[in-house]
């Protein structure tokens, strides 16, 4: 599985977070602590907001540990919000379309987890993207997949009710197809000023996600990035975490929507 974070609050420098903790994100796509495995080696990406409402983009295949362009990039972006990713392979090809995050439009997006049996749902799930948004897609990704349904389904509006209509119609999909593999999704979306990350799994079992929020800003990652763990609060199986600009960082149920929408 993968390892992510993300940040909404006062402009700082992206090393700050992504490079500069003791257990980093770039420390983490070596030395996971909290993952299947340790290594997250699979390539990696930055995306970060500046003065235009669309993100900028840093991508590459290469392990995040061995990339020194990240580490300078890191270095002189300076940013209010900012997502990155680095990535361990469930299958689908090691290219630079398919590592995190992914941008379309004014949204930010990354995943960590999978579609059980993607083989074998792919074309249903795929099925669910129109051509007006399918032609956008770049990679060949489940977890690109599930952006681009959530965006069919009125993401722009109501992205938690979209993101949870996405997984209940996937769950249908693999139930109809006989996969007994898990459904599993933790994620982080944002559009340049809101922000949300969502814990789910159809076995309760999803991948690990944390948060903190101080008087800087509003930090969420996959797992702690240094030795301060009072400081952090694990995301609740099921639970949504909704940030938007003027109120404290709230907790929701992704669970009930999902069952609803299923």
């Amino acid at each position: 599985m993968c390892r992510f974070l993300a940040y909404r609050g006062q402009p700082i420098l992206l090393e700050e977070l992504v490079a500069a903790p003791a257990h980093s994100l770039i420390h983490q796509s070596l030395h996971a602590e909290e993952a299947k495995i340790g290594t997250n080696g699979d390539g990696f990406g930055v995306g970060w907001y500046g003065e235009r409402t669309e993100p900028g983009l840093y991508r590459e295949v290469r392990p995040a540990w061995s990339d020194e362009n990240l580490r300078s990039i890191c270095a002189q972006v300076r940013s209010g919000v900012f997502f990155a990713h680095v990535r361990a392979s469930t299958g689908t090809a090691i290219s630079r379309a398919n590592c995190h995050p992914f941008a379309v439009g004014r949204f930010l997006f990354m995943h960590n987890g999978q579609i059980g049996g993607w083989p074998t749902v792919r074309r249903g799930v795929e099925a669910m993207i129109p051509d007006s948004l399918y032609t956008a897609r770049q990679g060949t990704t489940d977890s690109e997949a599930i952006l681009f349904a959530a965006m069919a389904r009125g993401l722009e509006d109501d992205p938690v009710g979209a993101i949870a209509g996405t997984l209940g119609r996937v769950q249908a999909l693999m139930s109809a197809g006989g996969v007994t593999a898990p459904l599993r999704f933790t994620a982080a979306l944002t559009d340049g000023e809101r922000l949300w990350a969502f814990r789910w799994a159809s076995d309760a079992r999803p991948p690990t996600l944390y948060w903190r929020e101080d008087e800087t800003g509003l930090v969420v990652v996959s797992e702690p990035i240094d030795g301060h763990r009072a400081d952090w609060q694990a995301v609740p199986v099921g639970g949504c975490l909704t940030a938007i600009p003027g109120e404290a960082a709230a907790l929701g149920c992704l669970e009930i929507a999902v069952a609803q929408a299923a």
